[in-house]
């Protein structure tokens, strides 16, 4: 059986994994910005899209599943793939932007705020098995890595 890797170990891939997920709001801006205007491919979204896409998504499935945890014990999700956010009247794309940071940091403050028990708590995803929060935020990161790269190679179709 391996040594339990103690705590510095695991607080070592916590900042690992904060600094992913602190960094991809100003990744995701600068993408998105490039990206702007862009006409969306035939199963493509277009960059604002994408950006309200990381808004439900973050809202509605990531900071949902952490409340889950805290008031449901052992809860069980299904697989949920929201589409974009509704944009608010006029909103624009650095709106968007702005939407996306904010829930992102609502989300890094709520886990800021936990102790080891509430990292530990932990819930069942129907597809993707035993979720605890760190699980649930290395989803969140590499969420944010697959649009990420959308919004690249959406900015690279328009500059063709």
């Amino acid at each position: 059986m391996p040594a339990d890797p103690g705590p510095g170990r695991h607080l070592d891939r916590r900042a690992r994994l904060a600094g992913r997920l602190v960094a991809a709001p100003a990744r995701v801006r600068r993408a998105a910005l490039a990206a702007e205007g862009s006409p969306a491919g035939a199963a493509e979204w277009t960059a604002q899209q994408i950006v309200l896409h990381l808004v439900a998504v973050e809202e509605d499935v990531f900071q949902q599943r952490l409340l889950d945890l805290r008031d449901k014990g052992s809860p069980e999700w299904p697989w949920v793939e929201p589409g974009p956010a509704e944009a608010r009247d006029g909103e624009t794309l650095a709106e968007s932007i702005v939407r996306f940071a904010g829930a992102r940091l609502a989300t890094l403050e709520w886990v800021a705020a936990l102790d080891e028990t509430g990292w530990a708590s932990s819930g069942r995803h129907a597809t993707l098995g035993v979720l605890d929060v760190q699980g649930i935020l290395g989803l969140a990161a590499d969420h944010d890595a697959e649009h990420l790269a959308d919004l690249v190679r959406l900015s690279r179709s328009a500059s063709r």
